[in-house]
């Protein structure tokens, strides 16, 4: 793995300034840009190791605290490992929070994240990558159609409500997207059912995307966060091979 630099940086918006965690190669040189959306769980040391593993693969790695309105990472306390007693009173908290941030807002949010990676000298020219987890899923969907000059490929991993037949739901945004996607499902997920899943599919297909769509069985919603009860290492490491070459088919 490549040696790895990481900072705290600050990113304006149009409400504030979002805090965020920066992880790079440290050779000096800009390198192909990837903009990780976290989980509701937020920015936290797992999430940071994630990033720094994903710089040492030699890209640049951009994780903003999408709750920013609500204050600097970590918005809520958390304990070191997530459990499922832990859950029900840090959703209680966490609840308003998540609300706050409205499409309207998220779209907003993505501009001013895509903008300054644009003009990092960390981050090569041209279109990112995004990849998201949980709720950064459909955060991460939505920004790539509402920016499809600026994105060249999408990842979500055990997404929720990816599909649903809200009006304003992320997957209907599939008819803007240029983007190559792929999308990996824990199985039984609640918050991904079969009808969402086959209607992500079908969204992406009769809007020509290329794209896969997978079930990881056995896998629960949150497989990939090694500070949860959730984690499942074999599905993790499924999740860093289809990651890292859907990275490297697009750059």
């Amino acid at each position: 793995m490549t040696a790895v630099e990481t900072a705290d940086v600050g990113i304006p918006t149009d409400d504030g300034t979002a805090d965020a965690y920066l992880a790079h190669p440290a050779d000096g040189g800009p390198h192909p840009a990837v903009l990780l959306y976290m989980d509701a769980f937020g920015l936290r040391p797992s999430l940071r190791a994630m990033a720094d593993r994903l710089a040492g693969a030699g890209y640049t790695v951009l994780v903003p605290n999408v709750f920013y309105r609500s204050g600097r990472a970590p918005v809520v306390e958390l304990p070191e490992f997530i459990d499922p007693e832990a859950r029900p009173e840090i959703f209680r908290r966490l609840g308003p929070v998540m609300k706050s941030l409205t499409p309207d807002r998220a779209v907003r949010d993505a501009g001013a994240y895509l903008g300054w990676l644009a003009r990092a000298p960390e981050a090569a020219d041209g279109p990112v990558a995004l990849v998201g987890y949980c709720m950064g899923a459909g955060l991460a969907l939505r920004a790539t159609g509402t920016f499809p000059d600026r994105v060249a490929a999408v990842a979500g991993f055990h997404g929720g409500n990816l599909a649903t037949e809200d009006p304003h739901s992320p997957h209907l945004v599939a008819g803007s997207m240029t983007a190559e996607a792929y999308f990996a499902h824990a199985d039984h997920d609640p918050g991904m059912p079969a009808a969402q899943q086959e209607r992500l599919e079908a969204a992406l297909t009769e809007a020509g995307v290329p794209h896969r769509c997978e079930v990881y069985t056995g896998a629960q919603h949150g497989y990939t966060q090694a500070d949860t009860s959730a984690y499942d290492e074999e599905a993790a490491e499924r999740h860093w091979d289809a990651l890292l070459d859907l990275l490297k088919r697009t750059f």
